[in-house]
């Protein structure tokens, strides 16, 4: 092989060598990146817009009420998460697709007898898959909600997932800060089955980087999963 080819070789692999530090470097700064930002957030606090609350997990003051509350179409919600709602629900119609407010805020007795009734009516094991026990839930954070169609077709049921506020929902939440918090398939980590129609507001930030990794809360949290109590 002439010199001058061997000499072209070496700066090629040269070039692509460094090209690879450079990547490795850029990639290693953005995983500390991430990693920092991860830490700076607050997932203890009940009143932390990223507060995690599971089966694991219950809020730190079992008899919390959030400093204050909004109306969100007749559902009452954390300011941040009210506002958001707002906007959410009037782009959505711009669309044509009628969004409803279910649930919002729960007192811990809201959920006590809610809990309560799902167990006397399908015993403690699917209760527990389908209902938080009261300490134990996102509403009482004020910062879940369940939605619905305006119609009420699929109301807290799987199907919501494939009608038009379900689908909307599902493809445009995260843009106000809202995340389907049970996906498909994770209730080995959440605890929960599957429920489209339960968004927890954590923030556009935090809910951009949840929608684009497919992650739940537990999962971004590096918290364990939760299936039971």
């Amino acid at each position: 092989m002439p010199r001058q080819l061997v000499k072209t070789h070496i700066a090629l692999i040269g070039c692509v060598c460094l090209c690879l530090l450079g990547y490795l470097s850029w990639f290693e700064s953005q995983a500390q990146q991430a990693a920092a930002q991860t830490a700076q957030l607050d997932f203890d606090s009940p009143s932390s817009l990223a507060v995690v609350v599971n089966k694991n997990r219950p809020l730190a003051d079992p008899a919390y009420v959030p400093a204050e509350l909004h109306d969100a179409g007749g559902v009452l919600l954390r300011p941040e998460a009210a506002g958001a709602f707002s906007r959410l629900n009037a782009d959505a119609a711009a669309a044509g697709v009628g969004i409803t407010a279910v649930s919002g805020y729960r007192t811990a007795a809201d959920q006590a007898h809610i809990h309560d009734s799902y167990t006397a009516s399908y015993g403690p094991e699917t209760a527990d898959g389908i209902s938080a026990r009261a300490g134990y839930s996102e509403h009482q954070t004020g910062l879940a909600m369940d939605i619905g169609n305006a119609d009420g077709s699929c109301a807290l049921e799987a199907c919501f997932e494939a009608t038009p506020a379900g689908a909307w929902a599902a493809a445009n939440a995260h843009r106000y800060g809202f995340v389907v918090r049970y996906p498909d398939g994770a209730a080995p980590v959440t605890g929960f089955a599957y429920e489209p129609w339960h968004l927890r507001f954590v923030g556009t930030e935090l809910a951009a980087k949840l929608h684009r990794s497919g992650q739940t809360l537990e999962q971004f949290a590096g918290l364990p999963p939760a299936p039971n109590y």
